[in-house]
């Protein structure tokens, strides 16, 4: 560990964490001519070899002599600002905030701004799609893909051809943190259970996620999750409100010639049969990113071109394959309860057959109890594994609990008939047993693509 002195302590930038954004942090403040300090609490954190070596590292611990003699604290999303030694440091008059609050200070494009319990890179990717169809130059980053401040970088390097639109996923951590964000327009896509192993309470952690309004030109909400409305109070009273959901207001979904089309005000905008993603969760998905980029000036007939050429992303609802009439689909990335029911109400529609689920990991401390009638009228058979997997089988009858997902395919595979469905959609978080959700449904797919 690096020896404290007068000299290398009174840094008036103090990075906390290091990791992928706060290399981005320390690329960004080298730059100005200024050279950070950089905190972290474990022993080898990740890139630190790729510190620059006029950086000063402090490890093992986060050091509060340090943070005090600090000016501004840039916090890492990993970090919560509750954390006694950052908050002593914000008490004493030290400023705290994250990587976006420096990138909203420095952009010159508009912001579209997007959270939400699920379905945010989704919906982020798509926005970012969609605007480049349509001719404007348009990044995303944020808590998806490059460090925000990165793509100012990315963004310096060609004057020529700067960007016109930023696009940022944001999470309720990095809303923490985030102050003077004003964005074209910011959505809250839904607010369901998560996190609460960081936040006191659900209401906390929902608040969080309702920053994102502040300031914002136009919001756009869910209808049909009350849960995603801005009150007052809230700093979004002078905000243009839009909102999305599946009637026909505002933008929402109505019959016409005998299909489902998403529309704005009972206007047909596109038909549902003409999209690659399936199912009424992305439905809303693309009703949404409408929705953000109407708000945001974009040519919306510009961009239907790349909303019917949207896949979805790895690990969303990814269909793997079908084998002998049945479909195997990989939705890892749900790694909470409101994100299995979104993947189960938007596909129970579609499947012939029965529907198989395979769920758990790390609950996180989440109340599994809103999947109990999905779980009773929807699945054929549940089957749990990792570190919840038993309170997970407890909330019904038709559940097995299983040792590990090889179990758990090799029992599914010997169940299913032409017609069935087999989803993988844990509600949980996957850290239990695997290093991220990718790695769960990298090998749900090896398995799935060996049978």
């Amino acid at each position: 560990m690096t020896q404290l002195s007068e000299q290398n302590m009174a840094s008036a930038i103090v990075i906390v964490g290091l990791g992928q954004t706060g290399l981005s942090c320390v690329r960004y403040f080298l730059k100005q001519g200024i050279v950070p300090v950089v905190v972290d609490s474990r022993n080898a954190p990740p890139g630190q070899d790729e510190l620059p070596a006029q950086v000063t590292l402090y490890k093992g611990g986060l050091h509060p002599e340090v943070l005090l003699q600090a000016k501004q604290l840039i916090v890492s999303p990993g970090i919560a600002i509750a954390t006694p030694e950052i908050a002593a440091a914000q008490q004493s008059g030290v400023e705290v905030i994250g990587d976006i609050e420096l990138f909203v200070r420095a952009a010159k494009a508009p912001i579209i701004a997007i959270t939400g319990s699920n379905g945010k890179s989704t919906v982020t990717t798509l926005v970012g799609e969609m605007a480049n169809a349509a001719g404007v130059r348009t990044a995303i980053g944020g808590n998806i893909g490059i460090p925000a401040l990165d793509l100012l970088d990315l963004d310096l390097r060609d004057v020529a051809d700067p960007y016109q639109l930023y696009v940022l996923e944001l999470s309720s951590f990095q809303l923490e943190t985030t102050h003077s964000l004003q964005a074209v327009a910011a959505t809250v896509l839904n607010v369901s259970d998560d996190h609460l192993d960081r936040y006191a309470d659900f209401e906390a952690y929902r608040q969080a996620k309702l920053l994102i309004y502040q300031h914002a030109q136009t919001i756009v909400t869910n209808r049909d999750d009350g849960l995603t409305v801005c009150a007052k109070q809230d700093g979004c009273g002078d905000a243009i409100k839009h909102s999305f959901g599946e009637d026909a207001a505002d933008y929402g979904l109505i019959q016409k010639q005998g299909s489902t089309w998403l529309a704005y005000q009972g206007e047909g905008i596109i038909s549902a049969d003409e999209l690659q993603i399936t199912g009424v969760h992305n439905w809303m998905n693309a009703l949404s990113a409408i929705a953000l980029l109407d708000a945001a000036g974009v040519n919306r007939v510009k961009t239907l071109p790349g909303l019917r050429k949207f896949t979805g992303l790895a690990h969303r609802c990814e269909f793997i394959r079908e084998l002998n009439g049945v479909r195997w689909i990989n939705d890892t990335k749900a790694t909470n309860v409101g994100a299995a029911l979104a993947a189960l109400d938007g596909l129970k529609s579609s499947v012939k057959g029965r529907l198989y689920l395979i769920a758990g990991g790390d609950g996180k401390g989440a109340d599994f109890s809103p999947l109990i009638p999905a779980l009773h009228d929807d699945i054929a058979l549940t089957y749990c594994f990792g570190k919840d997997g038993g309170r997970f089988a407890a909330l019904s009858e038709n559940t097995k609990l299983v040792d590990d997902l090889d179990s758990a395919i090799a029992e599914i595979s010997q169940l299913v008939q032409p017609g069935d469905w087999v989803l993988l959609s844990p509600a949980c978080a996957s850290i239990d047993m695997y290093a991220n959700f990718m790695a769960r449904g990298d090998h749900f797919r090896a398995l799935v693509k060996a049978l």
